[in-house]
This record gives C-alpha cells, sequence and structure tokens, in this order.
C-alpha cells in the first residue's frame, strides 16, 4: 500500500521542476543552508525534463583538459553566440553567463557529475563542449543523489495548479497531488520548469495548424503552466513565441519523448528537398553545430512541415544515423517513389545539384572548398554530386526542444515584473527564462549551459534572500 506524501508546511526555497537547472538550484540552495523542497511534475523515472536527452554543455575554459581538445575562449564563446542569435540576446547577461561558465565544469563535477571524451561525426565539438559519462540520464542521477544526500527533498507527480503572489512577492503555491489539492508556502520561489513546448495549443496560438506536424523532441510535461502563471502574475516576458530550440528528426519518430537518437547529423552530406522535390536553404551555410537548430524551423515552413534528406553510399558512414533507418534505393526513380515525391521533379533537382557542383578537397572537419556555382539556394561547402548507388534519404519533421518565451530575469536570476522592479522573492533557471539569451538561434550546448549557470545562481541567491 503506497504510504501518504506529507508536504512541509513551509520551506525555505522551493524549486518547481526537475531537470539541471532545477537540481542546480536546489543544490546551490541547500549548499547555502537553506532547506529546499523540488517539486516535480513527472513520475520518477520520467524526472529531468529535456535534460534527460542531453548529452553536453559549453562552457568557456582557457586551456585543454582531459576531455577538452584546447581552450575556448570567453571572447570566442560570444562570437558563437552572437552568430547563431543574430545579435538578438541580452548581451550583458549572456556575456555574464558565459564568464560564469568558466567555473561550471569544476562546479558540476564537485556535484558527482563525470565527463567523457567527445563524441566524433559532425559534431565537431571536441574543443568547446564536454560531454557527460553515460548522458543526460546519468548526469541527471548524479545530480538527484547529491541533491538527497545534502537533505534536498523531492516529490513527484507534483503538479503546481496555482500561486498566490502579491506585488512581486511569491507566497504560497497549490500543488495537485494523488488526488489532493495541498498548499504549500516557501520563503522564495525558484521557477525551473521548462518551456511550453508540450503544449500544442500554445503552439498553435503562434504557428497555426502547423504545429499539428510538428514533434516534440523531449518530456511531454513542459507545458508551459508555470511560465503562464508567472506571466498572468506579472512577471515581465521575454522572447518570441514563435522562436524556439527546433531541429530536423525523424518523420517516424514518436509525437513526445523521442529524445537524441531521432536526431539527424546528415544535412551537410546531401541536399533537403521538400514535398515538392524542391531545395530550399544552403545545406552547407556552416558547420553543423551552428545551423542544426535552424532546420527545424525551415522544415516548419515548408509544405506539410515535411523535408527528405537524400545523399548517396559515399556519406552514409560519416554521421551516426537516427533509430530508424534510412528509406533505401538503387536509383534515384525508385526513392522517389519510395518517398511519394515527383520522380521527374526529384530526379530534375539532383541533376541540376549535380551540375552545378564544383568538387574540391572534401573535409567535413574545416569550411571546405566543395561548393556549387549557379545554383539557388547554393550548397557553400561539403558539396559533392549524389550519384554513387545505392541511394538514401530521411523524411524529417520539425522536432521542438524548447521554446525562448519565457520570463525576464536579471545577473541574479531574479525575475523582473511588468512594472520593471525585480520580484521580491521569486527566481527563474533553465529554459523557462532561456530567451534572454537565445532570442532566435541555437548553438549546441547552450541550453545546458544557461539551466546550470543560472541555476546555481538562482538558488544561492534564493538562500540568501530568505535568510535576510
Amino acid at each position: 500500500m503506497r504510504s501518504e506524501t506529507v508536504f512541509p508546511a513551509t520551506v525555505d526555497t522551493l524549486v518547481i521542476g526537475g531537470g539541471n537547472a532545477a537540481l542546480c538550484a536546489a543544490i546551490s540552495a541547500r549548499r547555502e543552508g537553506a532547506s529546499v523542497l523540488v517539486l516535480e511534475a513527472a513520475p520518477e523515472f520520467y524526472r529531468g525534463g529535456n535534460t534527460r536527452h542531453t548529452r553536453n554543455m559549453r562552457c568557456a575554459h582557457d586551456s585543454a583538459t582531459d576531455f577538452l581538445t584546447g581552450p575556448y575562449t570567453e571572447e570566442e564563446f560570444w562570437q558563437d553566440l552572437l552568430r547563431v542569435t543574430g545579435g538578438e540576446t541580452d548581451e550583458d547577461l549572456a556575456r555574464f553567463m558565459i564568464a560564469e561558465s568558466k567555473d561550471m565544469l569544476t562546479w558540476i563535477a564537485r556535484q558527482g557529475v563525470r565527463f567523457q571524451p567527445s563524441l566524433g561525426g559532425t559534431l565537431s565539438l571536441g574543443r568547446t563542449n564536454s560531454f557527460f559519462l553515460g548522458g543526460g540520464r546519468a548526469m541527471l542521477k548524479s545530480l538527484y543523489r547529491t541533491a538527497e544526500s545534502l537533505g534536498v527533498r523531492v516529490i513527484y507527480e507534483a503538479e503546481v495548479i496555482g500561486f498566490d503572489i502579491q506585488d512581486g512577492v511569491f507566497r504560497e503555491a497549490l500543488v495537485r497531488h494523488g488526488g489532493a489539492v495541498v498548499p504549500v508556502k516557501a520563503r522564495t520561489l525558484v521557477a525551473a520548469a521548462g518551456g511550453f513546448e508540450a503544449n500544442i495549443d500554445w503552439l498553435k496560438e503562434s504557428w497555426g495548424a502547423a504545429a499539428d506536424n510538428f514533434l516534440i523532441r523531449g518530456t511531454p510535461y513542459n507545458r508551459g503552466d508555470i511560465l503562464r502563471l508567472l506571466l498572468d502574475a506579472g512577471a515581465e516576458p521575454v522572447g518570441d513565441p514563435t522562436q524556439c530550440h527546433a531541429v530536423a528528426i525523424d518523420a517516424r519518430a514518436p509525437r513526445f519523448d523521442g529524445g537524441i537518437i531521432t536526431r539527424l547529423d546528415c544535412v551537410v552530406f546531401g541536399v533537403v528537398l521538400n514535398a515538392n522535390a524542391e531545395r530550399f536553404y544552403d545545406e552547407g551555410e556552416d558547420f553543423w553545430p551552428r545551423r542544426y537548430a535552424i532546420w527545424g524551423r525551415l522544415v516548419a515552413a515548408q509544405p506539410g512541415q515535411i523535408a527528405y534528406i537524400v545523399f548517396d553510399s559515399r556519406s552514409l558512414p560519416l554521421f551516426m544515423p537516427s533509430l530508424y533507418p534510412p528509406v533505401q534505393a538503387d536509383d534515384l526513380h525508385t526513392l522517389a517513389t519510395r518517398l511519394e515525391l515527383d520522380p521527374q521533379r526529384f530526379e530534375a533537382t539532383l541533376a541540376a545539384f549535380n551540375d552545378a557542383v564544383r568538387e574540391g578537397h572534401f573535409d567535413h572537419t574545416v569550411l571546405d572548398d566543395c561548393h556549387t556555382e549557379g545554383l539557388s539556394p547554393p550548397k557553400s561547402h561539403w558539396a559533392r554530386r549524389i550519384e554513387q548507388p545505392p541511394f538514401y534519404a530521411y523524411p524529417v519533421r520539425p522536432g521542438i526542444t524548447f521554446t525562448y518565451l519565457g520570463v525576464r530575469v536579471g545577473r541574479d536570476a531574479r525575475i523582473r515584473m511588468n512594472d520593471g522592479r525585480p520580484a521580491v522573492n521569486m527566481f527563474a533557471a533553465g529554459e523557462i527564462m532561456a530567451g534572454n539569451v537565445l532570442g532566435r538561434g541555437y548553438a549546441a550546448g547552450i541550453g545546458m549551459t544557461i539551466g546550470s549557470v543560472f541555476g546555481r545562481i538562482a538558488g544561492r541567491e534564493a538562500a540568501r534572500h530568505g535568510r535576510n
């Protein structure tokens, strides 16, 4: 018989969420002496939000380490962020995050997280990103183990359905658990419950009917309930509701929770066609870690929100495959038929591409000289003729990782209110405030950086506020 969960009547710091940002906040607050309660809406097996599916984090560092091949300066990190966001970022907060990230690899290792050498293929992250030994699930287990050993209490299947917030002061949360609704008072609140990507109705408010064809790479529990409660209580919003981390994933993936194994990293090795068998963007514009997160939005703008990555046998060994095998054929006409595309248009598009290719020295680790001429859109790098059978294709749809609409915060991770004042005792970390840094675009590992840096700060500042 399952025993009844007893909630504390009050706690120093209430953390809502169960992923990387929430756990970093909980550990940080507890190490500052606060009593901490973590409320995770998911069951224990599915705890951790999108952190369950991650593999690495991007941090500035001054020299090579056991797992990083060289330095990654604060300025280079900033330039990479500036490039992918097109300048749509809070520069002061972004530079602050980058500076703080230099200490994160050491800090998070002290919480039990272990690292491994970087993966190969098209990721090209061996110098910039640290990979978690065992991936996101192993990282989460380490953080939970540390948090619980410090005395942090975690309650699962705890859905927050209401807040008592008056003039920027958090007083109480209403929590649905086991059929009952329980009030929980706290001196401080840390909101780390993710975005609203699993709320299809909310996505449709901005995307319209196209959102019905979106796949959600991560947890089905990130429905934006906490974000909505905060905005309704007067928190200042930040970010565009249509902007998100969206990649091209295998169209055969499940609607929710397909994770990293449904992502496809083969765009740079072939061409991408829409349902009309037409190319629509430069597949070789830049290194894949700087461009992979634009392809979800690109596919979302195509007819039926579907596209097809087409390549030949030379490219098959060069990337990590999806969970699902590619569609295969010995000739292009048959491949088009199996993809249910017009074979004549398909073959004409491939013929035009092949005619425009100017092959040089192919090297996917650099911006090589293999390109097209006289073709629109061009392929700027890694262009090779698609001519060696068998031929392959992956169908892809937009895979939404997390949304960028969130709450505005300052350097102390304190939520800002609509009247311009900082909240008295409310803080935020992770995807729920990522739009401060990510106005658009993405580079691999930055989501984990945002969660770790601002989670640590939010927990520390919440605990210190509670003491005072």
